[in-house]
């Protein structure tokens, strides 16, 4: 059975995620708002957008900041209750497509045991130094699958079947901030899942809200990376084998 909802992290995009919730709501999914520990502001935002939809919005809430990835866990376990099957993950702040979620659900309604990733095609908008500063994290990822699968692991629009996820997260720890949407990405890989590739279109608004901090989450993706690799090492036979083993 394909039951698909959306869950939303949020953390402090009051000036946008009321237009995105609005957008997304057209799509006649349930949709799991996450407040990560939000300032008042943004925690109205979401209060007015619950109190208007109760029946179609879930709004979960984190006393404090724990991270995107805390975030989206909270959504998968949401979901997981609620009997949802697969799970589409959109960021709050505006970046991305909403007129494409019918495009990625139906590639995950077509292939329900695969993850559908967001491959991003950028305009005029992006920054140049995140455009190509994210090669470093591609080149980790093909080596840390030993494929050229996955070509973006840092979009934060995909969907996910939903037991693989919370099996993983049953089994370890996964990265809780912004090392979430490649570290999940990578081990879903390892654990068998075909990755689909789905190209949209993503802006950077000029009033946008970036809560990405240079050192803090530079140092938790290094060690990602770091600790993502020697987990490939050990899984290496594994992972020529299904090589392999593809037609």
């Amino acid at each position: 059975m394909f039951k698909p909802c959306i869950v939303v992290p949020v953390y402090n995009h009051e000036h946008a995620v009321t237009a995105v919730v609005q957008g997304l709501l057209r799509h006649g999914l349930h949709c799991i708002l996450v407040d990560d520990g939000s300032a008042a502001p943004c925690a109205r935002a979401l209060d007015a957008l619950a109190l208007a939809e109760p029946s179609r919005i879930t709004l979960l809430r984190h006393a404090v900041n724990q991270g995107k990835g805390a975030a989206v866990l909270s959504g998968f376990a949401e979901a997981g209750r609620r009997g949802y099957s697969h799970l589409l993950q959109i960021d709050a702040d505006g970046q991305h497509d909403g007129a494409d979620v019918p495009r990625f659900l139906a590639q995950a309604g077509a292939h329900p045991a695969a993850v559908i990733a967001g491959c991003p095609v950028y305009d005029a908008s992006v920054p140049a130094a995140r455009l190509y500063g994210r090669y470093a994290t591609h080149i980790w990822v093909w080596i840390n699958t030993l494929s050229l699968q996955i070509k973006d692991s840092m979009c934060g629009f995909r969907v996910y079947p939903v037991a693989p996820v919370l099996a993983l997260a049953r089994a370890g720890a996964l990265g809780r901030r912004m090392n979430f949407d490649t570290d999940i990405l990578v081990r879903l890989y390892w654990a068998g899942l075909e990755v689909r590739n789905l190209p949209t279109r993503v802006a950077y608004p000029a009033d946008g809200v970036s809560h990405f901090r240079l050192w803090r989450d530079n140092v938790l993706i290094t060690r990602m990376h770091t600790q993502l690799f020697f987990g490939m090492l050990w899984r290496l036979p594994r992972l020529l084998a299904r090589h392999w083993r593809r037609p």
